[in-house]
């Protein structure tokens, strides 16, 4: 959980993804949360 976590803040932190990252990141947030 901790790990997610340390990855939302780097997102937050660096908003410089591209739409195709931004997707990947929600189908794997997705993917981890089921």
């Amino acid at each position: 959980m901790s790990k997610e976590q340390k990855s939302n803040k780097e997102d937050k932190k660096k908003p410089a993804l591209s739409p195709k990252e931004k997707k990947a990141v929600k189908k794997s947030k997705k993917d981890a949360k089921s």
